[in-house]
């Protein structure tokens, strides 16, 4: 069936399209304006915004820590009940099902799940396929288990690594790799607290520096699209940017990705020893072309930190809000999950808020700085439409600026800032920077050939938020799934994977060393095409080469 969008204000930055004209899709694709046939539907979209549908590029929306939030905190679901006739997790009201929801009614049609354990992966897959609508994948943590750590520390030859993560890729069904507080998740397990870049591993004599490098050079020589997806040492503390900009310098020209920057944008000026460094963090950022980051900004609302920096967690447990949280110590990545409460009256909290918003308005290229909130760490992607408006409106940015206590204010340079973000950008940020950075050939665009995900928005200029909030219409693979913000059809996204190539012969000493020291098969990990309920639900994504 042919489609047309006609009439639309068209924004596909992968194209360079920013003006009134027509989309069409046929079969679950976009085609070009097709001669002597006329649609079969036609949707008048005049006096509305065209574009691909969103991409988040790190979410957690899946997986055992994600569940585990939900156990903790079963007053924060909407079915609570004070006895559940059934295991909490039945009555969650947010569940995968809500998220899938969520996500649609926004435009948003694929998400990546930032951080799932090799040994988890079968779970997580579980939980994705269940979330209906929208495409997704995850990122698999390595980096601080003993094959990786003792490979290093023996001087091996670097294909051992670069294929046991082709391996890993191939048995978790993973989109990339991401490393956590490189060495410092181990050292944790010998009773370190505290742990930077130059900080040696206990019995391993590696440095989180040299773990780190190597592990970016192992991912780049994969030929897989996404870079080492890093998330670095000292999260959340005060003097943090220096750790950051150390490690911008230490990234070898080579690509890099640092996850949730706006945590590792903090001086120490000020009575209380904390502040705003975003202007000298994006200044860094705008000079590093190698270097990719998302921001993680922070709102003021109830949620949960979830992380594998089980250093970092063990750490935030005493400042929980409420009082409670879980530690999940295991082999090679632990996690942490701790609840949290972002006050606008919290003076810290308002510096954070700030320095989120300064790095995105600062950072001067939309194509190298992506938009999140570290769901649900920074707030929940419910958010998006609030944060929308905020980077669009240097007006709304100065009304909640008024509401802050009045010595953050001279702690950052938010009010000084005065750009606004054009749908254009917004556009460039949540489309065309996803697609480059994943290698996605067939989203992020409206191009002939591209999947037909289109996420169409009634303009509204005076109300940035509600305009992003409920998008008027959002096809998913050419199908209505998204109609006056509600969703009207419910389908089964595609879990999204890579598959590169690698020297086979290391699955054989993989084998050997997982019945050595686990005493357990290494193929109880795999994820196979059978372990999951629908058939056909995994769709690869090239590699470079």
């Amino acid at each position: 069936m042919l489609t047309c969008l006609s009439g639309g204000h068209v924004v596909d930055p992968v194209n360079g399209t920013d003006g009134v004209g027509d989309v069409y899709f046929e079969d679950g694709r976009v085609v070009a304006r097709p001669d002597g046939r006329k649609p079969d539907v036609t949707h008048d979209v005049s006096g509305h915004v065209v574009m691909a549908g969103a991409i988040d590029i790190h979410s957690h929306i899946a997986g055992g820590s994600v569940n585990t939030a939900r156990l903790l905190l079963p007053e924060a679901h909407r079915a609570h009940k004070a006895r559940p006739a059934a295991t909490p997790l039945s009555t969650a009201g947010w569940s995968t099902f809500q998220t899938g929801r969520l996500y649609a009614q926004m435009g948003y049609t694929t998400v990546i799940e930032p951080a799932v354990s090799p040994q988890h992966a079968l779970h997580a897959h579980l939980e994705l396929s269940d979330i209906p609508i929208i495409d997704k994948a995850f990122l698999t943590v390595l980096g601080n288990e003993p094959f990786v750590l003792g490979s290093f520390r023996d001087n091996e030859s670097p294909n051992v690594v670069q294929d046991y993560i082709g391996a890993t890729l191939e048995a978790t069904r993973a989109i990339g790799i991401k490393c956590v507080n490189a060495g410092g998740v181990d050292a944790f397990k010998k009773n370190v607290r505290a742990f930077s870049l130059d900080d040696v591993v206990p019995e391993y004599g590696l440095t989180s520096r040299e773990i780190f490098q190597r592990m970016q050079r192992a991912v780049h020589a994969t030929g897989i699209s996404h870079p080492l997806h890093l998330h670095m040492n000292n999260l959340g503390l005060p003097g943090n940017v220096e750790t950051a900009l150390a490690t911008i310098d230490a990234s070898q020209g080579l690509r890099l990705h640092l996850a949730h920057v706006q945590f590792y944008a903090y001086g120490k000026e000020g009575k209380n020893g904390f502040s705003s460094a975003a202007a000298q963090f994006a200044e860094k950022i705008n000079s590093s072309p190698n270097v990719t980051v998302d921001v993680g900004q922070v709102m003021f609302a109830d949620i949960v930190t979830i992380s594998s920096d089980v250093m970092k967690q063990f750490n935030s447990l005493p400042g929980g809000r409420p009082k409670k949280g879980v530690i999940l110590d295991a082999e090679g990545n632990g996690a942490g999950v701790v609840p949290y409460s972002y006050r606008i009256s919290d003076f810290f909290n308002a510096v954070q808020w700030a320095a989120g918003l300064e790095l995105f308005l600062l950072t001067n290229d939309p194509m190298r700085v992506f938009f999140t909130t570290d769901h649900p760490n920074g707030a929940p992607f419910t958010t998006y439409p609030e944060v929308f408006a905020l980077l669009m409106s240097a007006d709304k940015r100065a009304q909640w600026l008024s509401r802050l206590p009045a010595d953050v204010v001279a702690l950052t340079n938010l009010p000084a800032i005065k750009r606004e973000y054009t749908i254009y950008e917004i556009a460039t940020m949540t489309r065309a920077a996803p697609r480059k950075l994943y290698g996605f050939e067939d989203r992020g665009s409206l191009g002939a050939g591209s999947v037909a995900d289109v996420a169409v928005y009634k303009t509204n200029e005076k109300d940035r938020a509600e305009m992003f909030r409920h998008a008027a219409y959002v096809f998913k693979d050419g199908e209505l799934v998204v109609r006056n913000g509600d969703v009207a059809r419910y389908t089964r996204g595609k879990t999204l994977h890579v598959k590169p190539e690698y020297n086979k012969t290391i699955n054989k000493r993989l084998d050997s060393y997982y019945e050595d020291l686990y005493g357990l098969r290494r193929g109880m990990f795999r994820v196979e095409d059978e372990a999951l309920p629908a058939s056909q639900v995994f769709a690869e994504v090239p590699c470079r080469s």
